[in-house]
């Protein structure tokens, strides 16, 4: 039986993680085409952090709930046309929402869970692993003998990228800002690491590719780091701009691209998918035969109760994070 209240992380103010409280707050009845699930664990996104200073492309309205993404199971839904039925494992995700004991969702933001993965696998896989499969395979349309540069190789979206790109034939190169999320990197099967705190990466992407350029690269750092892409992109390479972790957005000379025959491209994963649903949807599908086909995983850097959510996103701030942060809430 369902409760009738629900443990909540919620942001009264855009004040930053402080401003973030838990609290016990009553469930409300179900609209039409509406479903409950009991969330079991949830992970944090660098988008969490950015809302919470309200410094993110999506600004919801205060006070708000976050969250964008959830592994739980139904525990009551209000569409009889439905094919979940209660008691099925599904993936959930969404703008905000998923740091609660329980999470109302529509069908749109439900998938089954992919049956190689744990709940707090599951949790911690749509947003980064989606992010990856929209960039490499929808944007960039990667194929098997490409070389990709993973930038930020041991943060989350940098971690699914590298495992996308093995899982499509890639060799992949991957950057990082420490030995400890190399080998993060690695462990997902990256052919080549690069430390860019110590070694200029543009230089050995180069050496590393006999002077011809990497032919894709996927840049979650932004700044300084996606300007000196421009500098080891193959020629009609593709420079994905997918976040900008590092603070900021970094500056695009226009001459440089004209001058490599390059396409420097905008990722917005959740975005792509509300704009085209169907689109979202069979892109969101092939990733799980992908994940099921190769055993793909989400690799947990630290898992959290729902009482330290504060401290999980000062972690992240402080960028004291390698893989995913994973926030247990059953």
């Amino acid at each position: 039986m369902t409760d009738t209240t629900s443990k909540m992380a919620i942001c009264m103010k855009l004040d930053g993680p402080k401003a973030v409280v838990i609290k016990e707050m009553p469930l409300q009845p179900l609209k039409a085409g509406e479903y409950r699930i009991r969330i079991r664990a949830a992970a944090l996104n660098f988008p969490d952090l950015l809302m919470t200073y309200g410094k993110y492309q999506f600004k919801p309205e205060l006070p708000f709930i976050l969250g964008m993404e959830g592994a739980g199971i139904i525990e009551e839904l209000q569409d009889p046309d439905s094919d979940f039925s209660i008691g099925d494992a599904v993936l959930v995700k969404g703008k905000t929402g998923a740091f609660a004991e329980y999470m109302t969702a529509t069908y749109a933001q439900l998938a089954a869970m992919p049956n190689t993965l744990t709940f707090e696998e599951a949790a911690a896989y749509s947003v980064t692993y989606l992010t990856a499969h929209v960039s490499l395979v929808d944007k960039a349309r990667i194929k098997p003998g490409e070389t990709v540069l993973i930038l930020g190789a041991g943060g989350g979206v940098g971690q699914a990228s590298v495992d996308v790109a093995k899982a499509k034939g890639a060799t992949v190169i991957a950057a990082a800002s420490s030995e400890a999320k190399l080998a993060l990197a690695k462990q997902s099967g990256a052919d080549y690491l690069i430390n860019y705190q110590t070694d200029d990466f543009a230089s050995e992407v180069q050496k590393i590719t006999n002077n011809v350029g990497a032919d894709i690269i996927l840049d979650p750092v932004g700044g300084e780091y996606f300007e000196k892409s421009l500098d080891c992109i193959a020629w009609a390479g593709r420079i994905l701009i997918v976040g900008f972790a590092g603070g900021e957005f970094g500056v695009l000379k226009t001459n440089l691209p004209s001058e490599k025959g390059c396409s420097v491209i905008g990722v917005r994963a959740g975005e792509f998918g509300r704009r085209d649903p169907a689109a979202g949807r069979r892109s969101f599908e092939q990733l799980i035969k992908l994940t099921e086909e190769n055993d793909l995983k989400p690799l947990i850097g630290k898992r959290w109760p729902l009482d330290q959510i504060k401290e999980a996103l000062e972690a992240m701030e402080r960028r004291d994070v390698i893989g995913k942060q994973v926030v247990t809430i059953a």
